[in-house]
């Protein structure tokens, strides 16, 4: 923006704004290119849809965590249990889910939360996952119950309970929020 000034004696300048023509707003569009129909009622419908399955037929050792949700439709808790024979087995843990008004298109924001983060090799102290369909992977055919699965699958197949090698600086620089982090997926034996 310019601004040209015309000076006048005992006056507070006067301004006169040249502006360059605004480009018009562009609404959001899917990885396809499809420009995305973003109103309040479609997210939620599906939020309420997620939430009704996931209450009826939740995975094994997951459940929701109600009050919380009827609190604030847009972040759920979530809490998981250690599957039996794994070096989780007995241990509870809580996710949090948070969605935005691009739900499905736009992936949920997931963290551990609480006391108990788990150690694990994709798990930073700070409760962030390095899972890839929390990012680039993610899919509107995707769910909060796919998730919930993937996070169970990937704390079961872990063999050593330890934190990634850049804990540390990972947590003391990123972001508070997981998404705008750029994962470097490179293992996914754990």
């Amino acid at each position: 923006m310019l601004k040209l000034f015309k000076k006048t004696k005992d006056k507070i300048p006067k301004s006169e704004i040249i502006t360059e023509p605004k480009e018009p707003k562009t609404p959001p569009v899917s990885k396809c290119g499809k420009p995305l129909l973003l109103d309040n009622t479609r997210w939620e419908r599906r939020l309420h849809k997620e939430l009704m399955s996931l209450i009826k037929e939740p995975p094994p050792g997951v459940t929701v965590d109600t009050e919380s949700v009827q609190q604030n439709l847009s972040e759920w808790k979530i809490n998981i249990k250690g599957f039996e024979g794994t070096l989780y087995e007995g241990e509870d843990f809580q996710l949090l889910f948070k969605f935005n008004n691009k739900y499905p298109f736009d992936s949920p924001e997931v963290t551990f939360i609480g006391s108990n983060i788990p150690v694990h090799p994709h798990v930073y102290s700070n409760g962030h996952i390095c899972l890839s369909i929390l990012t680039e992977d993610w899919s509107p055919a995707l769910s909060v119950q796919s998730v919930c699965l993937s996070i169970a699958s990937m704390l079961s197949s872990c063999r050593e309970k330890k934190r990634p090698p850049d804990n540390t600086l990972y947590v003391k620089t990123c972001n508070k929020n997981p998404k705008k982090t750029k994962w470097w997926y490179h293992d996914d034996s754990v």
